[in-house]
């Protein structure tokens, strides 16, 4: 048998995934962070972006998109809490399309920092959910 780590992703709304994994990749705060069975204790939080899981005998990973969270590694298991996770192939690109656009225009007409700031993140987000529609579509070919 392989060697595995048991990985749970869990959203405010729902059990995305749970399973094992051969390794698994996310975007933490701090970058990109690349976890194998038996990985060194860590917490960390989580910077929206793509969650791929690789499978045992899975030839493609699993791509969950997380807006933000936190992510606990043990070395037997992975424990993702997200704020928002939604399975790749459940994105939208044309809303994230619109979110950027909307995003990209509050930052031109910005009023306040309050705004300013919350359009950052909104555009932040919609970027992050565009690049995982684009690795989604790059492992499907």
């Amino acid at each position: 048998m392989a060697n595995t780590v048991h990985i749970d992703v869990v959203s405010a709304e729902a059990s995305i995934f749970s399973g094992e994994a051969e390794f698994v990749v996310a975007p933490a705060s701090a970058g990109e962070v690349g976890i194998y069975p038996n990985h060194a204790p860590m917490i960390s939080t989580i910077k929206p972006g793509s969650l791929r899981i690789k499978q045992v005998n899975e030839a493609q990973e699993v791509l969950i998109y997380i807006s933000g969270g936190l992510l606990e590694i043990q070395p037997g298991v992975i424990t993702v809490l997200a704020d928002t996770a939604v399975r790749g192939h459940d994105l939208d690109e044309a809303k994230a399309i619109a979110a950027k656009e909307a995003a990209e225009e509050a930052l031109k007409n910005r009023t306040s920092d309050v705004n300013y700031a919350a359009a950052q993140a909104e555009l932040s987000e919609a970027l992050a959910q565009i690049q995982a529609i684009e690795r989604l579509r790059k492992s499907a070919h």
